[in-house]
């Protein structure tokens, strides 16, 4: 069987995505291979489909739970026999499964790291040919990655073990070029490809809000788009437990997710919104990892990210299918506050020493400096996320609420003098806000106890507000002019290695709304697309899918996407070698369900 062959058959796609088919061949080729894709791109093809090919098994080795059982329920439709190996087992289902892999049951195995350490696993590998051994959410490997896991560190002790050297391959959506180098040095890997395919998710509309009532604005965005699947992720289990209640309080179909429930309920609310009984999530980021749900419309922030890596991840998770899908961070001061307390009180890495656990906190907060300038830049927001992976890209993307949005040049020079003056005046660093709280002269209990009311620019801007203050902070610290330290409390300084240049421009958004011309302009966009198929049909092919997944309890996207559903409605395939053009239908698929969905085309067409 050929790759080509490989990929009509299980996955219904006549040809290969950008990167795919020379990562394959790479494979293929017997020669070590680390892809960085972006979400959404086809990272598990390049694996899947030399995975089958290979004499022996591919191991796959995975980090979530979630991501092994939606991906080996997917295999399995797809005519691919695969199985995963994880705490979500008992002994006996454990045991059965690696009997059944021993037998060559099994193509394609997926397993957490913690598991190559345990006896059973590792006598079960030393007897059965390992031709591929590939990691997922290879990032999890560096320590300079957003995700590090220590258990990652134990894979290559893992491979030495074996008697014969697999082909590794590494897949990634978010990998820096300093993560990359720490993947290629940890793995030892020599004689290997390595291919970048870019980060840019042009589909996707990128946009931060400020808004004063962060719910009132999910509130109204939600009952706009009622019809769509969404995720909005909070910070903290309170944040979701309070989103979720006020909008089930409205009647909207919504559940919620966090290590707060029982895993049951995790369970339940998962399969709810999976399922589309519940379509709207609210969840901490401990949802939505290998979740492969392709029609998620939009992905709303209730709180900022602790770096742009989670951000663009978690974002990612809308538009899998590629439509067009909406990506919103809504920001607020506390944000940053929040993020800094999970970082100098992260007990993820405690089996590190102290040493090292202190450099990772180190990059966190660099991290979290970025995230933050993110949200305060009024340049394009893609390209800020493009230029943070080290891709170029130009000033203009025209899908993007800055790109959307009016500005207007302000001289914010004296306000800039203002702060430098005062920052240089005071014998010790302040934090932003203390800063900001002394120019507008507020009479605080702070400014009293540290004596910063009698520094001669206290009062100076005070008929100007502190938000702007701290707007001008912003942008004088993304210009370099000022230095935010790293720290559990960071403290605003100058920049001595930088020139105070006069005068001060800053970029300020017109004060009309402009929300509404953004959203206008990606409706225009789905209405667009929704003009190339019959809408009509699509909604009875989507209604004849989530017939079908009750029955056999798997989600309605495993068996076709929405895409696949739209190409149908759009071409109306009258016979089988008609279905097995659609972009999505395999031949394993077509046996399984393809004929119901003819038939269904078939009466429609002759109502």
């Amino acid at each position: 069987m050929t790759k080509h062959e490989a990929l009509k058959k299980y996955f219904g796609y006549s040809s290969f995505r950008e990167g795919q088919e020379e990562l394959i061949d790479s494979i293929l080729q017997g020669r070590d291979t680390i892809g960085v894709m972006p979400t959404g791109a086809g990272k598990s093809i390049c694996y899947q489909v030399p995975g089958v090919m290979l004499e022996g098994i591919t191991l796959v080795i995975s980090p979530l739970i979630s991501l092994m059982k939606d991906q080996v329920g997917a295999l399995n439709q797809a005519g691919i026999r695969a199985a995963y190996l994880n705490s979500s087992l008992t002994q006996g289902q454990f045991r059965k499964a690696l009997q059944l892999a021993k037998e060559g049951t099994y193509k394609i195995v997926y397993v957490a790291p913690e598991r190559l350490e345990s006896e059973e696993f590792l006598d079960f590998a030393l007897q059965i040919k390992v031709s591929m051994l590939c990691i997922d959410e290879a990032h999890c490997i560096s320590q300079w990655g957003q995700d590090f896991r220590p258990s990652y560190l134990k894979i290559l002790n893992f491979i030495e073990k074996l008697p014969e050297k697999p082909v590794i391959s590494a897949f990634t959506a978010t990998a820096t070029k300093t993560v990359r180098e720490d993947i290629i040095r940890i793995l030892k890997v020599k004689d290997f490809t390595l291919l970048v395919t870019g980060f840019d998710r042009s589909n996707l509309y990128f946009a931060v809000k400020k808004p004063k009532n962060k719910f009132g604005f999910v509130e109204k965005y939600v009952e706009d788009n009622c019809e769509k699947s969404g995720v909005i992720y909070c910070a903290t289990r309170k944040n979701v437990e309070e989103v979720c209640y006020k909008l089930q309080s409205v009647g909207l179909p919504v559940t919620r997710y966090h290590a707060g429930l029982s895993d049951e309920e995790r369970k339940q609310n998962q399969e709810d919104f999976i399922f589309d009984r519940k379509p709207i999530m609210v969840a901490t980021n401990a949802f939505g990892m290998g979740i492969d749900k392709s029609n998620v419309r939009y992905v709303i922030h209730y709180n900022m990210p602790k770096n742009i890596e989670s951000y663009y991840q978690e974002a990612g998770r809308a538009g899998r299918d590629g439509e067009p899908a909406e990506c919103i961070l809504l920001y607020g001061g506390q944000d940053v506050i929040t993020n800094q307390f999970f970082i100098e009180n992260n007990r993820d890495n405690s089996e590190l020493d102290q040493e090292t656990i202190e450099m990772v906190k180190q990059q966190d907060r660099q991290r979290l400096k970025k995230m933050t300038f993110y949200c305060a830049t009024n340049e394009c927001l893609r390209e800020y996320i493009l230029n943070y992976f080290g891709e170029g890209s130009g000033n203009y993307c025209g899908n993007c609420s800055n790109c959307h949005t009016e500005f207007q040049e302000e001289d914010v020079t004296e306000i800039a003098e203002a702060i430098a003056g005062c920052i240089q005046e005071c014998e010790r660093a302040y934090g932003m806000n203390t800063m900001a709280q002394t120019l507008h002269g507020s009479n605080v209990d702070m400014i009293r106890r540290y004596r910063l009311n009698e520094n001669s620019y206290y009062g100076l801007l005070g008929k100007i507000s502190i938000a702007r203050i701290r707007q001008v902070m912003n942008y004088l610290v993304l210009e370099k002019v000022l230095y935010l330290s790293d720290g559990e409390y960071p403290v605003v300084k100058l920049n001595s290695e930088q020139d105070f240049i006069k005068p001060v421009i800053m970029k300020i958004a017109k004060e009309s709304d402009h929300t509404n011309i953004a959203k206008t302009e990606i409706r225009k966009k789905l209405k667009s697309g929704e003009a190339e198929y019959d809408f009509e049909l699509f909604e009875l092919l989507r209604e004849l899918r989530l017939e079908i997944s009750k029955e056999i309890g798997l989600p309605p996207y495993i068996i076709f996407a929405d895409k696949t559903l739209k190409y149908m409605a759009r071409t109306l395939p009258e016979t089988k070698e008609q279905m097995l053009e659609v972009s999505g239908v395999g031949e394993v698929k077509f046996v399984r369900y393809g004929q119901k969905f003819l038939e269904l085309i078939a009466k429609y067409k002759h109502k």
